[in-house]
């Protein structure tokens, strides 16, 4: 079963249940899911799914901190929700071990010296690290790997 037909099926729980919340929730996935399929006019793929649900939760901690700053304890608490639905469909994350190793053995397979060479490296872990861990922390890592 795809991770999109998982969604649609939780979707059609939740409407039998009558969770509301979780309903609207899972909604707003099947809609930016849907909105990229139409704008490129394919139909996605599991791991393309996965770029999209990272994309939103990328989205929801931006607006979660804004919230924050603001006061709005009712907003944050929506996306707290929110990004909490949206993980549970994510692969289970990378431990830190996992993340060390998965770094080395990219910069060995691609043979990187220097940061002129992060690019190659990020390819290559992107594509195994996708929905298991944070770009932007792996991206940061390597950086450190290379005494950026």
């Amino acid at each position: 079963m795809s991770l999109k037909d998982r969604i649609q099926d939780d979707m059609k729980t939740a409407m039998r249940a009558k969770e509301k919340e979780r309903l609207g929730a899972i909604r707003l996935i099947l809609a930016a899911i849907k909105q990229r399929e139409v704008d490129e006019r394919i139909v996605l793929t599991d791991s393309q799914v996965l770029a999209v649900l990272e994309k939103m939760i990328k989205q929801r901690r931006e607006s979660l901190a804004q919230y924050q700053s603001a006061g709005r304890a009712d907003l944050a608490a929506q996306e707290s929700f929110e990004i909490d639905l949206i993980q549970s469909y994510l692969p289970a994350p990378l431990s830190e071990a996992e993340i060390d190793a998965l770094i080395a053995s990219a910069i060995a397979a691609t043979g990187a010296q220097t940061m002129r060479d992060m690019g190659k490296v990020m390819a290559l872990i992107r594509e195994q690290a996708q929905g298991r861990a944070d770009m932007t922390t792996l991206s940061a890592r390597v950086k450190t790997r290379f005494g950026g």
